[in-house]
């Protein structure tokens, strides 16, 4: 029998030539795509009908609002039943959603509030769907493998988010009922190579009954262990005051002076450089100092903010955004790789809803801290602002969380293979 070192199925190098996280990938990559998909449709149909730039605001909102709610029982269910069925189930729904958005809209019956209701489901299988999914990676590769595709895994995401919103902008051209059958059928495939995913190994349910202790457990799992809550919230405060991507409109207009062109350059820049970085790390994980690289991923991405905000020549802006994207992916694998590792089985879901939730919220709650700042001091010192707020945040969170700071390894105990 040949050792985990040489077998080709196990070896670390050869993670996206298994056969089961290449469905994994490429499932995650086609759910992606039609979510991204999907919301570019909504954007678009709902401005057509309203002309209001509130009812865009509202769109995300509802959007995020079931993630909070069912967080408790998203988490709970993920690791009580099979996670490969919640998926596909998930999968499916959207299909269906995106199907019924699509006859709405062919036959001229989609109305304002009936986009709300189909966002807010949307909603709410993402809120099953995105925890389930993270905590299904672990049983597909090993332990091992398991940095890596954490990043392939996250340039998945990279991808879907670079080829999504373009993909679903040029279908729009015929027609929003369009976009929303493209979106169907990538989740409909997506759930189809869910289906015939085989798992490495068996995942580890919840078998003790429903209580309130169960229910939190993965906010009390996680307030014990201060690596893990360092990373969580050292991503959530940095995302937080950091978003300066939801002014690029304002950036790409009065202070670059570009057209639309411009806009859409600087919005697939993070991404680009997010991309590059993962393949990267896919290639040459991390291995020793990981959490001063966490630290010091986070400060560059404060100083790429920072020199965005004092550009006013495109080239420059595009370059401190795809340094930005590429120190954002830096932090999201290592803490999405400790979240695995340093958590068991039996506690993925509920610790990945937490952490989903957490990511939902810096993202909604910067674009807000942005525009708010942007109203008091100006885009430009809105947006430095926030990249000095980074880099205080990495101060204080050194100090706060000197586990983090020292951790050396991403697992700090002996791994399978």
């Amino acid at each position: 029998m040949p050792t985990p070192a040489t077998a080709p199925a196990t070896a670390p190098d050869s993670v996206f030539r298994d056969p089961s996280f290449r469905l994994f990938w490429f499932a995650r990559l086609c759910t992606t795509i039609g979510y991204q998909i999907f919301t570019v449709a909504v954007g678009w149909q709902m401005y057509d009908l309203t002309r209001d730039p509130f009812m865009l605001g509202m769109v995300g909102l509802v959007q995020f609002l079931p993630s909070v709610m069912l967080l408790l029982v998203s988490g709970h269910v993920a690791d009580r039943f099979d996670r490969r069925l919640i998926v596909r189930t998930c999968q499916t729904l959207e299909a269906l959603i995106a199907v019924s958005m699509a006859v709405a809209s062919l036959k001229g019956w989609i109305t304002r509030d009936h986009i709300f209701v189909f966002v807010a489901l949307i909603g709410a299988t993402r809120a099953f769907e995105t925890p389930t999914l993270q905590a299904l990676l672990p049983s597909v590769v090993t332990p091992r493998q398991l940095p890596r595709a954490v990043a392939l895994s996250s340039s998945a995401t990279q991808t879907a988010i670079i080829i999504g919103p373009a993909l679903g902008g040029f279908a729009y051209v015929a027609g929003p009922g369009v976009v929303y059958a493209i979106s169907a059928t990538l989740f409909a495939v997506a759930a189809c190579l869910v289906s015939v995913l085989k798992l490495r190994q068996a995942a580890q349910r919840l078998t003790t009954p429903v209580s309130i202790a169960t229910l939190f457990a993965g906010f009390s799992y996680i307030r014990s262990r201060p690596v893990l809550l360092g990373a969580i919230s050292l991503d959530l405060f940095a995302v937080l005051l950091g978003g300066a991507t939801a002014l690029l409109p304002i950036y790409a207009r009065d202070i670059l002076h570009t057209g639309p062109w411009g806009l859409g350059l600087l919005r697939s820049s993070p991404a680009v450089g997010a991309l590059v970085t993962a393949l990267w790390l896919a290639h040459h994980p991390m291995n020793r100092r990981v959490g001063r690289v966490m630290f010091g991923a986070v400060a560059v991405f404060g100083v790429a903010t920072m020199v965005f905000g004092v550009s006013h020549w495109l080239p420059l802006s595009m370059a401190a955004l795809v340094m930005l994207g590429a120190s954002d992916m830096i932090s999201v694998v290592v803490r999405s790789t400790l979240v695995q590792l340093d958590t068991p089985d039996d506690m993925r879901g509920r610790v990945g809803a937490v952490n989903s939730v957490f990511i939902g919220a810096s993202n909604q709650l910067g674009e807000f801290e942005s525009g708010v700042t942007a109203a008091l001091l100006g885009p430009v010192g809105a947006v430095l602002l926030g990249g000095i707020g980074t880099l205080v945040v990495v101060a204080v969170w050194m100090r706060l969380f000197p586990s983090l700071a020292s951790r050396d390894r991403l697992h700090d105990h002996p791994l399978t293979a």
